[in-house]
């Protein structure tokens, strides 16, 4: 029987990470973040805070914004080529930095 993959995400960074269907679920791309979500998940007991929020700093909100922002114009570069009518050529690669850039978006940190 052949093992099946599937896609996750790191519960502290966001990365993919490729699971095999076999054994346990990975949670975190690397020793790393494992470490920082305990050190996290840490540092809030006794805040009240629910153990499972996420905290940024000011920076980390603002470089998630800035993710964002870069996918939206990339999504608004896509619509406005439809609209002019695009080579396909160009619409796709278009379409591939929009993804990429989603991509990074969904990282928190």
């Amino acid at each position: 029987m052949m093992s099946r993959s599937r896609l996750l995400s790191c519960l502290w960074c966001g990365r993919e990470i490729v699971d095999s269907e076999s054994g346990r679920r990975r949670r975190y791309c690397r020793q790393s973040c494992r470490q920082r979500a305990y050190e996290h998940r840490s540092s809030l007991k006794g805040t009240g805070i629910p153990e499972d929020a996420v905290v940024l700093t000011a920076q980390e909100a603002a470089d998630l914004a800035d993710r964002w922002f870069a996918a939206r114009c990339a999504a608004e570069d896509v619509a406005t080529a439809v609209g002019e009518g695009a080579s396909p050529d160009e619409l796709a690669g278009l379409s591939a930095t929009l993804v990429q850039l989603a991509r990074e978006a969904e990282r928190l940190r």
